[in-house]
């Protein structure tokens, strides 16, 4: 007499992969070019040579390189060949950002983490910034001083001065925090320097004290006066009457910066 089929309730099967070709194209790739086993400068086969060796249509391959493009994974070289690639920190940023103002992230919670961030990054930069990225760091609040008065201008330097600094802590993991961060903010300040005025002169007061200690390597003094900077744009903020809980809402000119 046969037997019954016994019931196993432990096979677990995986699930099946019903996402659209270029997108398992697309997924594939990154994955290869994220673990390191394709490189940054690495030459990508062909489009006609990736769809035999997937055995997809040319056309699936051709949307999946296109969304790598987009995120930056993938460059062409000389209009045809394909090399992978870093994505670079601006666009980065960009992503970062909107996700961010996706997720209705309020001012609160941005200068929370500057309180954090920030003054670690001045830190860091006064031990380690070039002659260089000092030499920026002056022209550019040489430049805000030309343009204290247009409101728009000083919140591009603010932006700006804090890329600079990230950028000397050298760190990139700090780099990539702080600047989405900023970007942000842009959007959060636009109405902060008409209802308070003095606050212009204040940023440009903080920037020269903080880029003076920096360029001097006295890391305690530039930790100092970036964490004063910071828990002084909180006051500014809420002297303008704007509310630290409100969501940040992205203005399109973010996008310049």
């Amino acid at each position: 007499m046969a037997r019954s089929p016994e019931r196993n309730d432990g096979i677990s099967l995986p699930v099946l992969d019903t996402a659209p070709g270029y997108k398992r194209v697309a997924n594939l790739l990154e994955k290869e070019i994220v673990s390191g086993r394709i490189k940054p400068g690495d030459m990508l086969p062909t489009e006609g040579e990736l769809a035999a060796q997937l055995g997809v249509h040319r056309s699936t391959v051709r949307e999946g390189i296109r969304a790598l493009e987009n995120s930056g994974l993938i460059k062409r070289v000389g209009g045809k060949r394909l090399i992978a690639s870093i994505p670079e920190s601006g666009a980065v940023a960009w992503y970062n950002t909107r996700a961010m103002a996706l997720r209705r992230i309020s001012f609160l919670e941005l200068w929370e983490v500057q309180m954090e961030i920030e003054p670690f990054c001045a830190d860091l930069a006064a031990s380690r910034i070039t002659d260089e990225l000092a030499e920026e760091m002056m022209e550019s609040i040489r430049r805000l001083e030309k343009n204290i008065e247009k409101d728009e201008a000083v919140i591009a330097h603010d932006i700006e001065f804090h890329r600079i600094v990230a950028r000397a802590s050298r760190n990139t993991a700090l780099e990539l925090s702080v600047d989405p961060i900023g970007v942000l903010l842009f959007s959060a300040t636009l109405d902060l320097y008409q209802k308070v005025p003095p606050a212009r002169q204040r940023l440009l007061h903080a920037h020269k004290m903080i880029a003076d200690a920096i360029c001097r390597r006295d890391r305690d003094t530039a930790r100092e006066w970036m964490a004063k900077h910071i828990r002084d744009f909180r006051r500014g903020y809420l002297v303008a009457g704007l509310s630290l809980d409100a969501p940040i809402t992205l203005d399109q000119r973010a996008m310049r910066l």
